[in-house]
């Protein structure tokens, strides 16, 4: 065995549920998945607690946007109180320096300004920062989910989650924090120094109040659905887009475009008419708060004006009340719009929340070192993905250590399944499987795959380099590993083809290459791992004759030694194996070499004459 042998790797999930053969009933995976409606949208408070300690955590930059937003308030609720001094001067109604006077008032409404520039700045790098540890967290969250969870959700809701939700958090909160605030502070402070000068004419003023909470309550709760119903139908139609274009020849192969655009609109509707909705509610709260704000106006000029006559205040005052009457009702819209905007950040941060709480994979278990030639057993295994499916009946093989075992068998028998049962994607319902004589439930994930290598039939690259992609198996593998697993993988004329051989980027996943070639990098990928138990899964499928023919007599040099599982559709591949299982409705029906189950004349002979007479099982 080759010295680099114990590093992990993760394959991307396959087969199962995401592959023909699933129980019917089942959802898919991947873009088709079902999709997952929002199922915690109904406890906003939960959620926004759960916000704020994202604040906390940045304590100091909380505390100085806040202290900065203080002061900055300060200047603005005191300015019209120096205004009022200016003009009772003018009037003749106080004595004082009018000159100081006006310095004082510009003063304050400078003060007022720079701390609006000043924590506008702060307050965006306090966003950014806590938005990039909610993402952060997220995608932390998303690589150790259980597969799964992957196949029973929509990858374009999950996307969504990730992109849409958490900008939308983002922009809210960036927007939305200083308003909020600032307002309520403005609010506080303004309400004070009415009192303080007449409080008669406040209470006038604050009539209006009454009128806009009810409104603002009123339409905030429709705006709330909506939202959040918006940001639901925007995964869902993410999840079509990110399905049709992945599959987007198969739509043009079987004239699908007409269908593909009509549910592509149907979703689209819905969510433009849900937009509007939401939009139009959150739209008309400021035209409301504004038109209740010049009734608040007419108030404080008629009954001003009356209270100066009979000498309550001075002409000054009134002028001061009209300002603040201003700064009153101001943060008051602002707080309604606001208001409306965060309900659309709630239910963007509950969908991201429920990524959160989903239960990662479980990774305990005892870290072992599976010795060489591993024996793999499954002893009378039940499963099913969906109850009352069941996929795997009583299913029983010994594959013996260093040995290479083909399961055959019509689409729907169970064959991936078994492999994603070995992989711990999924647990068995009952019975047991064991590797090198250990229950791998006991087992960590980690180090139970560790130990294996797959390569699956539609095969995964990443957007990186080609020795990147090969070292994603073994990042600690030495440059004579590689270049010895690309030769034995049959890869190494294709790559020497390249412009930049193994440093030649893979465009969109590996789009820049033909899928052949990107079979034969999944392989040289496998080789790179140099695992104790090695998994084809249709491997060679999208190879030509001749180099399947090379790439199968490197497996056997690559495979000597080690415990191999081979599954194939095409029988030729596998006449060489040691054992061939034959499956049908999830058991065994049939097992021997090649020679003997030709000559039981059974289910094998049968799958065997029908290929050889040219006719696709």
């Amino acid at each position: 065995m080759a010295e680099n042998k114990r590093f992990s790797m993760t394959p991307p999930a396959g087969g199962g549920p995401g592959r023909p053969g699933g129980p019917p009933g089942r959802p898919p995976g991947g873009p088709g998945a079902r999709f997952a409606e929002v199922q915690h949208a109904e406890n906003p408070g939960r959620t926004i607690r759960r916000l704020a300690k994202y604040f906390i955590r940045e304590k100091w930059l909380v505390i100085g946007v806040f202290a900065l937003v203080i002061i900055g308030v300060a200047g603005g609720v005191i300015a019209p109180s120096m205004q009022s001094n200016a003009i009772d001067i003018i009037a003749g109604k106080r004595d004082g320096d009018l000159w100081r006077a006006i310095v004082m008032m510009c003063g304050m409404y400078l003060l007022n300004i720079v701390c609006q520039l000043i924590q506008g700045l702060l307050n965006g790098r306090l966003v950014l920062r806590i938005i990039k540890r909610i993402r952060e967290e997220l995608f932390n969250k998303i690589v150790e989910l259980p597969v799964k969870y992957m196949d029973t959700h929509s990858h374009g809701d999950i996307m969504s989650r990730m992109v849409n939700d958490a900008e939308n958090i983002s922009s809210t909160i960036s927007s939305s924090l200083q308003s909020l605030f600032s307002g309520v502070l403005t609010i506080v402070g303004t309400v004070a120094i009415m009192l303080w000068y007449c409080w008669q004419l406040a209470l006038l003023s604050f009539l209006t109040v009454f009128l806009t909470v009810f409104v603002s309550k009123f339409l905030a709760k429709h705006v709330r659905r909506f939202s959040r119903e918006r940001q639901t139908l925007l995964g869902k139609l993410n999840g079509t887009v990110e399905e049709k274009i992945s599959g987007y020849r198969t739509v043009v192969a079987y004239n699908r475009q007409d269908e593909t655009i009509e549910d592509f609109s149907r979703t689209s509707d819905r969510l433009t008419k849900t937009g509007v909705k939401a939009d139009m509610l959150s739209g008309i709260m400021g035209p409301v708060m504004n038109c209740i704000g010049n009734v608040g106006f007419v108030i404080i000029a008629a009954f001003g004006g009356w209270f100066s006559v009979k000498g309550l205040i001075s002409v000054g005052l009134i002028s001061a009340f009209i300002v603040y009457a201003k700064q009153f009702s101001r943060p008051v819209n602002e707080i309604a719009t606001v208001y409306g905007q965060l309900q659309t950040a709630v239910a963007g941060a509950e969908r991201v929340f429920a990524v959160m709480d989903e239960q990662s994979e479980d990774l305990s278990g005892e870290d072992v070192d599976i010795c060489d030639a591993a024996a793999v057993e499954f002893k009378n295994v039940n499963f099913s993905y969906v109850e009352g499916h069941p996929v795997l009946r009583d299913f029983t093989l010994r594959i013996p250590g260093g040995r290479k075992v083909a399961l055959v068998g019509a689409t729907g028998s169970g064959k991936t399944t078994v492999v994603n049962l070995l992989m711990r994607f999924y647990d068995p319902d009952s019975g047991e499987i064991t590797v090198d004589g250990r229950n791998i439930k006991e087992m960590s994930r980690t180090s139970l795959r560790k130990e294996i290598a797959i390569v699956l039939q539609d095969t995964v690259l990443f957007n990186d380099t080609i020795r990147n992609n090969l070292k994603f198996a073994n990042e600690d593998v030495t440059e004579e590993q590689l270049q010895k697993a690309v030769e034995m993988s049959r890869a190494g004329e294709m790559i020497r083809q390249l412009p930049e051989g193994l440093d030649t980027e893979l465009a969109g996943a590996g789009e820049n290459v033909s899928q052949g070639q990107r079979q034969l990098l999944a392989i040289a990928q496998a080789f790179v791992a140099d695992p104790e138990i090695l998994i084809l899964d249709e491997a060679t499928s999208n190879v030509d004759t001749r180099t399947e023919k090379a790439v199968q007599d490197a497996m056997q040099q690559v495979m000597r030694d080690r415990t191999g599982i081979v599954i194939a559709h095409r029988l030729s591949t596998i006449r060489d194996a040691d054992i061939i299982v034959v499956m049908d409705a999830g058991r065994i029906v049939e097992t021997g070499d090649h020679e003997a189950l030709l000559a039981q004349k059974g289910k094998y002979y049968e799958l065997y004459m029908t290929q050889f007479a040219g006719i696709e099982t």
